[in-house]
């Protein structure tokens, strides 16, 4: 059996004004680390455009997290990793 690594996962993220994360799935956010924007597939019907941020929790908790930003997209919050 096979299952698919690193696969996005919905989450609860509180952002500010500018779309930076504060607090993702109850965890405060302490420090971002870097924040990178990935647009591709755009010579698709189903373009892909996300923001993702590297964040540090309160509790240590290295994260990867990204907002859909693509046309069509509801807007939702995903983390990604392990």
């Amino acid at each position: 059996m096979t299952r698919a690594l690193n696969l996005p996962r919905a989450a609860r993220v509180r952002a500010t004004a500018e779309g930076v994360p504060v607090e993702v799935d109850g965890r405060a956010v302490t420090l971002v680390r870097e924040s990178w924007l990935v647009e591709d597939r755009w010579w698709t019907l189903r373009p892909l455009r996300r923001r993702y941020w590297e964040v540090l929790s309160a509790s240590g908790r290295n994260m990867v997290v990204f907002h859909d930003l693509g046309a069509g997209a509801a807007g939702g919050w995903f983390t990604q990793g392990p």
